[in-house]
């Protein structure tokens, strides 16, 4: 790997001089444009959209887009003045519990490696941080941009998690919220039956990219000269009519694949139906989902 990044975490009076990593990388199949007919690269051209003349890439500033439609320029010398331009420490916070960070805030993951005179502090934080089981909350600049993000330990190596700032996540403003539904008993019960059968250990290695692997197999047949075959696509299961049969047939098909006998809660439940379907005991129903509101 190659660092793209120097600085330093400032943690009260000591420093450790770093180098961030990308931790993360895609692996999306990429493409091209071209020219159908010859395979040529699409090339486009920095035209100004007032008098049409190309522009040179010399000549191109950062233009801020006032309401009124009137353009407001920024050059170079704008932005050299900026605090954060030559900023490079890691300046670290507070520690708190991981559990409090939403993980909708996650933005993008980097490893931190320590340089030469900095190992032996960087392992001394590294083992208070993962003994205390709480997260360094810490402000970084990363491409003059300001970032809040987190220092956690993953394989014994500090993870530098850059978050989202609190105004650029959306608010779940959907009216479903405001509805007031009912969730029957046996329904609820039938659905933690369902969690509890499929429920598990998560071990990464288990998932692929089934859609990456069947592109890469198109391209290469195309490579091969061969015929292209249509990838099977498991058939699209419909939505269904009855919910309470949907999660039982669920729960079953569940227990099966794991050679298991059906699961106490898919019984009870077809008990607490079939006594609703001959005229017993009026079933209470578990409960109405409401909004909160502040």
């Amino acid at each position: 790997m190659r660092s793209i990044w120097k600085g330093a975490i400032s943690f009260g009076l000591v420093t450790i001089p770093v180098k961030l990593y990308s931790a993360t990388e895609a692996k999306d199949v990429s493409f091209h444009q071209v020219h159908r007919e010859d395979g040529g690269r699409i090339k486009y051209r920095r035209v100004c959209s007032i008098d049409g003349e190309e522009v040179q890439f010399a000549d191109i500033a950062k233009g801020y887009q006032l309401a009124s439609g009137e353009v407001v320029i920024l050059t170079d010398e704008d932005f050299e003045d900026l605090p954060l331009s030559t900023s490079r420490r890691i300046d670290v916070l507070r520690f708190t519990p991981a559990e409090q960070i939403d993980p909708i805030l996650f933005s993008k993951s980097y490893y931190l490696e320590p340089e030469a005179v900095g190992t032996k502090p960087y392992v001394l934080l590294r083992d208070a941080l993962e003994e205390s089981g709480r997260v360094a909350i810490v402000k970084v600049a990363l491409r003059q941009r300001e970032s809040l993000a987190v220092l956690r330990v993953r394989d014994d190596v500090f993870v530098l998690e850059t978050m989202l700032w609190p105004d650029e996540v959306r608010e779940a403003d959907f009216s479903f919220l405001e509805e007031d539904i009912e969730v029957r008993a046996p329904e609820l019960q039938m659905a933690g039956s369902l969690i509890d059968t499929m429920t598990g250990d998560f071990d990464p290695a288990e998932y692929h990219d089934s859609y990456r692997e069947a592109l890469q197999q198109v391209i290469e047949a195309k490579v091969a000269g061969k015929e292209v075959v249509q990838p099977e696509v498991p058939p699209q299961e419909r939505p269904a009519g009855d919910l309470m049969a949907a999660l039982r047939a669920s729960v079953e098909a569940a227990k099966k694949g794991r050679g298991e006998p059906a699961a106490k809660g898919v019984r009870k439940a077809k008990e607490v139906e079939e006594v609703k379907e001959k005229g017993g005991e009026k079933e209470k129903p578990a409960g109405k989902r409401r909004r909160k509101t502040a």
